[in-house]
C-alpha cells in the first residue's frame, strides 16, 4: 500500500472550511474562567491559559493526512505545522505528544519513519516529545498536540494589528499549487524542492527576532490562505492593503496557479473571503497564489512601520524569502482587505 495514494486529501487543505467551522463553533458555550485568555472566539492560533503573573500556557493541536510520498519527510513537515501555532502567539515550545492515525495493513517501517522525522523537528525546537496516542485508521494522519509558554502581557493575537503597521509575511507562498503539480506529474525539481524545504522550515527563527520589536499581531499563514487568514487579522476594526508584486512566491507556482492546479482547498478560502477582499483588479493567477492552502506556511506579521524594515532584515537572516507585503490602512475601508 503507498503511503500517499491511501490518502484522498492531505495537508492543511484538508482542513474544514473557515466559513463553515464560524457556524458550528458559534454555537459552543464561552468559556468563563478568567485565567483563559484566549479562547476559540476569534480564530486564533492557540489557547493561552494564565498560570500565574509570571507564566502562561499555550496550547494547541494539530494533524492531517499526508501531501508528500516520504513519510519521514510527511513527519518532519506536519511536525513543524503543529507547532508553528505556539511561535504564531510569540511563545516557546516546551514538549510534545504525537497523535497517529495508522492503517493496520500499511508497512509499520512507515510507521516508524514518520514518527522520526516529527521527533527530529521537535527535538530542532528544543523541547521534548512526551508520550502520545495511536489509533488504527483508514489512512495515516499525524500530527502533534503542542504546549508552549509565554509571559501573560506578552502573547500576540491574530487580529489587533494598528494602523499604519507594514505586514511581513516570513515564507513564500504556494505549497498547495506545487503539490498539485506533483500530483499530476508537472512538477519541477526545483520546485518541489523548495516546497518541501518551505514546509520542513521552523517558525522557530522567524519567532525569535518579534520579542525585540514593536509587534501588534502575529499568525501563520496555513489552510485557510493568504486571504483567509488576512481577513481574521483585519477583524471588524481594520482594512489590510496588500501589494501582489511583493509577494514571496515559491519557484514555478505562479505558472502552476496560471494552469489552473488550484485545489479544492482553494475554492473553499475564495468562497470565506467573498465579498471581504477586493479582488477586481488582480489577475487570477494572484487570486489563486493568495487563497492556496498553506501546509506549515510562514509568519503573518503586523509590526509598526519604523521598526517593519529592522525586523525583515533580522527575520533574513534565517528566512530569506520573507518580505514587506503590504500595511494596515490608516482608516476601515469597505472591504477588510484592499488587493494592489
Amino acid at each position: 500500500m503507498s503511503f500517499l495514494s491511501s490518502c484522498t486529501s492531505g495537508g492543511c487543505g484538508a482542513k474544514i472550511g473557515a466559513g463553515e467551522l464560524a457556524g458550528y463553533l458559534s454555537a459552543l458555550p464561552r468559556a468563563a474562567d478568567p485565567n483563559l485568555l484566549v479562547g476559540f472566539e476569534t480564530a486564533d492560533d492557540a489557547a493561552v491559559y494564565r498560570l500565574n503573573d509570571q507564566q502562561a500556557l499555550i496550547s494547541t493541536v494539530d494533524f492531517f493526512s499526508p501531501m508528500v510520498e516520504d513519510p519521514r519527510m510527511f513527519g518532519r513537515i506536519a511536525a513543524a505545522n503543529a507547532m508553528s501555532d505556539v511561535y504564531a502567539m510569540g511563545g516557546q515550545v516546551l514538549y510534545a505528544l504525537n497523535l497517529v492515525c495508522f492503517p493496520q495493513k500499511m508497512d509499520k517501517e512507515m510507521l516508524a519513519e514518520m514518527l522520526a522525522g516529527g521527533a527530529e523537528k521537535v527535538a530542532e525546537a528544543g523541547a521534548s516529545l512526551a508520550g502520545g496516542h495511536s489509533i488504527y485508521d483508514h489512512e495515516p494522519k499525524y500530527g502533534l498536540a503542542v504546549t508552549g509558554m509565554i509571559h501573560p502581557d506578552r502573547y500576540l493575537k491574530n487580529d489587533t494589528p494598528q494602523s499604519g503597521d507594514a505586514l511581513i509575511l516570513t515564507k513564500a507562498l504556494g505549497v498547495g499549487l506545487v503539490q498539485s503539480a506533483v500530483r499530476v506529474g508537472l512538477a519541477s525539481e526545483e520546485a518541489k524542492a523548495a516546497a518541501l524545504a518551505s514546509m520542513c522550515r521552523l517558525n522557530k527563527y522567524a519567532a525569535e527576532k518579534l520579542v525585540n520589536y514593536d509587534v501588534h499581531a502575529c499568525t501563520d499563514v496555513t489552510g485557510f490562505g493568504l486571504l483567509g487568514h488576512l481577513s481574521e487579522m483585519a477583524g471588524t476594526q481594520h482594512t489590510l492593503v496588500i501589494d501582489t508584486a511583493s509577494l514571496p512566491i515559491l519557484p514555478q507556482a505562479r505558472r502552476y496557479a496560471e494552469e489552473y492546479l488550484a485545489t479544492a482547498g482553494g475554492e473553499r478560502n475564495r468562497q470565506f473571503v467573498a465579498g471581504k477582499a477586493d479582488l477586481s483588479d488582480v489577475p487570477a493567477a494572484y487570486q489563486e497564489l493568495m487563497l492556496d492552502p498553506q501546509t506549515s506556511g510562514g509568519l503573518l506579521i503586523s509590526v509598526a512601520a519604523e521598526e517593519a524594515q529592522a525586523l525583515l532584515d533580522s527575520i533574513r537572516q534565517d528566512d530569506p524569502a520573507a518580505a514587506i507585503i503590504g500595511m494596515v490602512a490608516a482608516e476601515r475601508g469597505e472591504k477588510p482587505i484592499v488587493i494592489l
